[in-house]
């Protein structure tokens, strides 16, 4: 049902670890590299990975054997005659230095200072020293012999030749490789961006359109009704229940929404899904930046528009939908649901998209094991045949055509029901299955930090945390941090037939075949809708002042009668009646309890305003500091001339 809200997670005792710090590696080798590399040769050190000391002083010496390349040409006689490489090509002009053996034996210093380049310069171009080592004997014997030994320069001239050649040989080689890299990767990118394709039909969206209305805080754009007043009336703090004009059944056709902790989704009846309210790590699966907010300073400050504008984000606050760029084509969805920070997406063929992020009691958890915020929907590939989802503060739960329950997100109380190591805490983030009977349950539902399963019998399935006793165990309720790791059939359930039950931040309701609403778990905000003095040592746990704190066995309410469906936020309940009437009770700190007051309501008590008066209300959501009671609409859109309130079918058959 409804997912819980803003209120913080409770630190798990958990120890935080860190990945290895790949930037100190790299960090370490650039330092190591940094004495061997002149400054001016930095960027052809940079490819260098092994043997690059080596390579670095090739590189640096390279500029000088260019420079005073004419001086060895001369010396081609001496030993170090590998510098002349280069300019073989030119000995021949250089023939009248021959006998000047003085200057040669200045290159022959400069050569043992490059004495290293000769191994660089040998691994290069075997071929040159072998060729000019015993043409350099020669003139040391024959000095006189002038014209031999340019004879046999003129012969060493044709050696270049094959050096042209081994260097064109090597650079086809390069081209032609990247070459077939680059077409690789462009069909490769291709296929990511089709969709998956839609496969067979499993489930079925609503048909009855809703009236949808809303009342709470609101300062953040959570009630949807836009950032300026509409016939006088602001869009923040509504007291009471107020039909939201954003959503009118006529107009946008409303068939099922969700709240979150700050935010909301629904979905209408021409399969758009539209979101509202904080985006602020993705949740609502659109852009929604914006430039206003700012007034000019020479504008009069005391202007019609100034009082009309609340100063809220108009593109947060307002119902927009979600671009469908994002999904299949043929896609159609039958579900939404949301959490504190993230949203997700039921479709007709079992598949689920979803976007946002899941936060933990150190900040942002992520959206997956690769992605921390997913700004636009994405499928969650591994989820097929799924049938139902659940959404608490900051996990989810799927229920699948066989009966099976998966869940992911944040697992830290224990409400994934598997144990999350702290450094494979992302593994949270994969969907897993669940350790319940198979094939055996029906529904699904979450509160802020536990989660409930209802088999085919009415028997509830709790896990999670348990420090108030909201999962309905009493074995450890009252300790801190207490959890339940594995789920746990809650016995104190089991003389009703539960068909709904739904989860707050630290309390619980449901309601039976019979029409019982039965409550608990935290006490001090009237959670649960008892006095304190109806409360016994029987069914409580009271502290060392003698103060009930919790409820921990499951209690029925004397005054209220025929429920069919519940709803809790964070500290505030919903239970709405087979005759369409809603009572809420608990925290109102901010009117989210929708009677009026800023006073906790502390047992269930009717709503009754003009908006819903006569109306009958078939569901609520709640979330932090707001909540939405769900009527079924009077004034519907039509398509083609048919209603759609369910009325499909037999009109179609009219026509026939």
């Amino acid at each position: 049902m409804a997912p819980r809200a803003k209120a913080a997670a409770p630190k798990a005792t958990t120890k935080k670890t860190e990945g290895p710090a790949t930037t100190g590696v790299i960090k370490t080798t650039k330092r190591a590299a940094k004495p061997a590399v002149k400054a001016p040769e930095k960027k052809k050190a940079e490819p260098a990975t092994n043997g690059a000391s080596k390579k670095r002083k090739a590189e640096d010496t390279e500029p000088e054997s260019e420079a005073e390349a004419p001086k060895p040409k001369k010396t081609k006689t001496t030993r170090e005659v590998k510098p002349v490489k280069k300019p073989v090509a030119k000995a021949t002009k250089s023939k009248p230095a021959a006998p000047k053996k003085t200057k040669a034996e200045e290159p022959v210093k400069k050569a043992k200072v490059a004495e290293p380049k000769k191994a660089k310069v040998e691994k290069a171009k075997v071929e040159k020293p072998k060729v000019e080592k015993p043409k350099a004997e020669k003139p040391e014997v024959e000095k006189t012999e002038a014209e031999e030994v340019a004879e046999q320069l003129r012969a060493t001239t044709l050696e270049p030749e094959a050096e042209d050649t081994e260097v064109e040989d090597a650079i086809p080689e390069p081209k032609s490789k990247p070459a077939p890299v680059k077409k690789a990767a462009v069909k490769k990118a291709a296929p990511a961006k089709k969709h998956v394709g839609i496969g067979r039909k499993i489930n079925d969206a609503p048909s009855q359109i809703l009236d949808v209305y809303v009342f709470g805080e609101g300062s953040s754009g959570e009630l949807g009704l836009g950032s300026k007043r509409v016939d006088g009336k602001k869009p923040i703090d509504v007291k009471r229940p107020r039909l939201n004009p954003n959503l009118s059944a006529a107009e946008v056709g409303v068939i099922q929404i969700s709240c979150g902790g700050m935010h909301a989704v629904a979905l209408t009846h021409d399969n758009q899904i539209l979101t509202w309210g904080v985006n602020d790590q993705g949740a609502l699966g659109r852009d929604t930046t914006w430039d206003g907010g700012l007034r000019d300073m020479e504008e009069d400050s005391d202007s019609e528009d100034d009082d009309d504008d609340s100063g809220v984000n108009p593109m947060e606050s307002t119902p927009t939908a979600v671009s469908s760029e994002h999904f299949a084509p043929g896609t159609k969805f039958v579900q939404v649901v949301a959490c504190d920070s993230a949203s997700f997406a039921l479709t007709e063929d079992g598949r689920v998209y979803g976007w946002g992020t899941f936060r933990s009691s150190d900040g942002i958890l992520g959206f997956s094991e690769t992605v921390k915020i997913q700004s636009t929907p994405a499928i969650l590939p591994s989820l097929k045949g799924i049938k139902s989802l659940a959404a608490g503060s900051n996990h989810v739960l799927a229920l699948d055509s066989k009966g099976n329950v998966a869940a992911w997100g944040c697992g830290q109380q224990n409400q994934l029901a598997r144990r999350i190591i702290e450094r494979n805490k992302l593994s949270s983030l994969v969907p897993q299955g669940v350790g319940l009977p198979r094939g055996k349950i029906v529904k699904i539902a979450c509160g802020s930090y536990h989660s409930f399963a209802i088999d085919k019998t009415g028997q509830v399935w709790g896990w999670g945390l348990n420090n108030f006793g909201e999962i309905g165990v009493e074995s450890n309720a009252g300790e801190d941090d207490a959890v339940i790791l594995r789920p746990a059939k809650i016995t104190f359930l089991e003389d009703y037939t539960i068909t709904d039950i739904d989860g707050g931040e630290h309390h619980s309701l449901a309601c039976s075949d019979g029409g019982d609403l039965i409550t608990w778990g935290r006490v001090d905000g009237y959670q649960v809708g008892f006095e304190f003095d109806k409360l016994t040592e029987d069914n409580a746990i009271y502290d060392e002042r003698g103060n009930a704190r919790i409820l921990f066995k499951p209690t029925v309410q004397p005054d209220v009668t025929n429920t069919v469906t519940v709803t809790a936020g964070t500290d505030n309940n919903f239970a709405i009646t087979s005759e369409g009437k809603v009572y809420s009770w608990g925290f109102s700190s901010n009117y989210q309890t929708g009677q009026g007051t800023l006073d906790d309501i502390h047992t269930p008590t009717l709503i009754d305003n003009t908006a819903i008066r006569g109306k009958k209300i078939i569901a609520a959501g709640a979330g932090g500091q707001y909540s939405v009671l769900i009527g079924a609409a009077e004034d519907v859109p039509k398509v083609n001339g048919v209603t759609t309130n369910g009325a499909h079918a037999e009109e179609d058959k009219e026509k026939a």
